[in-house]
């Protein structure tokens, strides 16, 4: 009974300690907050499962949380299309709002702007801290692929953000 409830402590000590990471991750491949709760909630508990109960691989839980996303807005875009809802209600992460002059805002605003492929290789690589094998693995690219997009979207990032704040 002891190693049961060792087994729970370091599962709630694992998850206390990355959940923010991985609930960062979610919110940068889903449309909303609650999204991005749902999927990650159902990527724990499907890494947990594959894992057997143990504490599974970051990279495991990334891709879980990258598939299930992927997942989650195929099935919200067909309800979406069954409703004909405007494309307006989709709401919208990071919205600019340069007169705050806020420079986190800023920079997620830029961010933002970038191409899902690139967002996706900095999200992996700064708050993942993932490497660029691992992306490769978890986005379905060669390494080269992966280095590149950060490295590209490093510039994009630059370009836009040298003339705010020169």
């Amino acid at each position: 009974m002891a190693a049961a409830a060792s087994s729970s402590d370091r599962w709630q000590l694992w998850t206390a300690e990355r959940g923010e990471l991985f609930l960062l991750y979610a919110r940068q491949r889903t449309r909303t907050e609650e999204d991005a709760q749902d999927v990650l909630q159902e990527s724990l508990t499907e890494a947990w499962r594959r894992s057997q109960g143990e504490i599974p691989d970051n990279a495991l839980v990334f891709a879980t949380i990258r598939r299930r996303a992927i997942d989650y807005g195929r099935a919200m875009d067909r309800r979406q299309r069954r409703e004909d809802q405007a494309a307006s209600s989709v709401e919208h992460w990071f919205q600019p709002d340069f007169t705050a002059g806020d420079a986190h805002l800023t920079v997620a605003t830029a961010l933002q702007a970038l191409p899902e492929h690139l967002r996706e290789v900095v999200a992996l690589t700064l708050w993942g801290d993932l490497s660029f094998p691992e992306i490769a693995e978890i986005t379905s690219v060669p390494v080269p692929t992966a280095t590149s997009r950060y490295r590209y979207a490093l510039e994009k990032l630059r370009e836009t953000l040298t003339p705010l704040f020169s």
